[in-house]
């Protein structure tokens, strides 16, 4: 048994959920060939035509106008070729009491989620004159059908009062849409709304996973709906085959290594078995992120994960890992995750936690935060690693420094996860804005031997003053999603450098025996792989304030090492069923290596360091 003393983390991190289709339990499950990062999700925003729009906005004018303006905002600020589309409900009829039959039906597409035409979105809403009901259920019915019918999508809603229709009543419509399909995610926004909307809205938010945002006035709508719709393009996309853990050790599906997707529910405790031959060692991690969840206090806002090792029939192997998080109702990720190597070729034993065979790992969704929604996605990562019969040369060379290029900057757009990682092709400077209260990752490629080191420049803002001030920080992954190290600051819109007290973040070269060094960031860096950078800028601390702009960012990188052989395996290097994946990081029929190289991926939350603020929250971990 190793022990690992207990850390205490302070960490903010701010990620946004999707989901998954659960598969039938019980079988054996393999994963599939990755799909290609990167994409957008199709997004439908469903904008309020009601009666009750052409009502005053306290900011002036009318209620339609700051719509207008605010949807102009958000356009204006979409990427092209964006996956946007467009509907409109309450301007076929007018809402006297005759009306309402047809009133309750009138929901009209504009456009589905096409390429971004801006003329075509921006002349329509131009032209709407708000009139009618609020048939909130059926147009959450309608953007959905408008959507592909599987893979992350969103619905962005934009009402200023309760549904006036029901049945079908608003948040029935967002239950069924969740368990029709769990990566369908629904966030609203709630103009002037009075309790009981705000109370419907959110329950819709809450029920596919979204985000319910306030905004009082137009000046808020104008500042929160593009933020809203860049989150739900630019959407968490979990990545794996579908599994569904078992209830207990027996009923276990058996998985063979590769990324797999599940749900689990509050305090739930889901199982998976894992074959392990001997003398390999095998990793397993979980992965759940947090949606946003408003008006949470600190003290009801701790989400917990528990992982432990287990013999085929239940025995507990002793060998344990606990992960805990505060503040997660800001967005965040919380992975934790376990090494098993008790399978070595000559230990038996009658307990079933030694030697080759069949092991089990339990998953515990323990503490839960007040306001998550009742199952969440969790992505699985499983590895099963040979023994080595020479390790190759020794481990833990100098870090890698960071030098000086003279390429123009390439923009590159991030992802939201790890699965929808940007990749940095190589050396050079890149570019990038990133929205408050986003999290985004890029990834870069290390193979045996070879290091990098980067650093990040976030740009000038206008719009200074404490309100406006943001936690900011780097962090570094390695290809298990463990942490390297991470850096941090407060940005109140001066110009920034991450990090600030040294040239650049960094690795060591990537060799086997890296995971034997005393030092626990550096354990991680004995694999090749995608190597995982995310930015964090968090909402402003006013978050109604008007002025907290988006933040250029700029990420210079340096990849540097010989490419070397690395170790020989006391078996030939794993196939299809153990992750293999060519250079180009696809994988054979049966595995499925989002970091595109010879072990599967896997995660294990580590190496936060202390941030000091209102920003922070604590992050605690234990194993055994």
């Amino acid at each position: 048994m190793r022990t690992v003393p207990l850390l205490c983390r302070l960490t903010l991190v701010l990620l946004l959920v999707a989901g998954l289709v659960p598969a039938a339990a019980g079988a054996a499950v393999a994963a599939p060939a990755p799909e290609p990062p990167g994409e957008l999700a199709p997004t439908m925003v469903v904008l309020d035509g009601s009666g009750s729009m052409t009502g005053p906005d306290p900011s002036g004018g009318t209620k339609i106008d700051a719509a207008r303006q605010a949807v102009h905002a958000l356009v204006d600020g979409t990427a092209d070729g964006a996956p946007l589309g467009l509907a409109v409900y309450g301007t076929g009829t007018g809402n006297a009491p005759e009306e309402r039959d047809r009133g309750c039906q009138d929901v009209s597409v504009v456009r589905g989620p096409l390429a971004l035409d801006r003329g075509e979105l921006l002349g329509a809403v131009d032209r709407v004159t708000p009139r009618g009901y609020t048939p909130i259920g059926r147009s959450l019915q309608v953007a959905a059908e408008q959507l592909p019918s599987e893979g992350p999508r969103s619905v962005v809603l934009v009402s200023d009062g309760e549904d006036t229709c029901a049945p079908p009543e608003p948040c029935e419509v967002a239950r069924t849409l969740a368990e029709s399909g769990v990566d369908l995610v629904v966030h609203t926004v709630g103009f002037g709304v009075d309790d009981p909307a705000r109370e419907q809205l959110g329950c819709i938010a809450r029920t596919t996973g979204g985000t319910y945002t306030d905004a009082p006035e137009g000046s808020d709508l104008q500042r929160v709906l593009p933020r809203v719709a860049a989150t739900a393009l630019r959407n968490y996309e979990p990545t794996g085959a579908p599994i569904t853990g078992g209830p207990d050790a027996v009923a276990a599906p058996t998985a063979g290594p590769g990324d797999y997707l599940d749900t689990i529910g509050q305090r739930e405790t889901r199982f998976y078995a894992l074959d392990v031959p001997a003398g390999a060692t095998a990793r397993f991690s979980a992965t759940v992120a947090y949606p946003r969840v408003p008006d949470v206090d600190t003290i009801d806002d701790f989400n917990s994960l528990i992982l432990r090792t287990l013999g085929a029939t239940g025995r507990d192997c002793l060998r344990s890992s606990t992960e805990q998080q505060n503040r997660s109702s800001d967005g965040a990720p919380l992975t934790v995750a376990t090494v098993w190597d008790g399978a070595e070729p000559t230990a038996t034993g009658p307990d079933g936690c030694t030697g080759p065979g069949r092991y089990v790992f339990s998953l515990e969704w323990g503490r839960v935060s007040a306001g998550v929604p009742a199952r969440l996605p969790v992505e699985l990562s499983l590895a099963v690693e040979p023994g080595v019969t020479d390790p190759g040369p020794p481990g833990v060379l100098p870090a890698a420094e960071l030098t000086p290029g003279g390429t123009e900057p390439v923009p590159v757009p991030a992802g939201a996860t790890f699965g929808s990682a940007a990749e940095l092709a190589g050396p050079g400077a890149y570019t990038d804005v990133v929205r408050r209260g986003e999290f985004v990752f890029y990834r870069v490629r290390l193979e045996w031997g070879q290091s990098l080191a980067y650093r990040v420049t976030l740009a000038e803002t206008p719009g200074r003053g404490p309100a406006n001030v943001s936690f900011a920080r780097t962090v570094l992954y390695a290809p298990s999603r463990e942490e390297i190290g991470q850096v941090f600051t407060s940005y109140n819109g001066a110009a920034s450098v991450l990090p600030h007290d040294r040239p650049a973040l960094s690795t060591h070269p990537v060799r086997y025996l890296n995971r034997e060094s005393t030092d626990v960031a550096v354990r991680p860096q004995s694999v090749p792989g995608w190597f995982y950078i995310g930015v964090q800028v968090s909402p402003p601390r006013d978050e109604r304030s008007a002025s907290a702009a988006p933040v250029p960012v700029r990420l210079d990188l340096s990849v540097g090492g010989a490419v070397e052989p690395g170790p020989a395996y006391a078996v030939a290097t794993p196939g299809p069923a153990a992750g293999q994946a060519d250079a180009d990081g696809r994988a054979d029929d049966g595995g499925d290596t989002r970091d595109g190289a010879w072990f599967l991926p896997f995660a294990v939350a580590a190496g936060a360091i202390p941030v000091i603020g209102v920003f922070a929250w604590l992050r605690w971990r234990r194993r055994r």
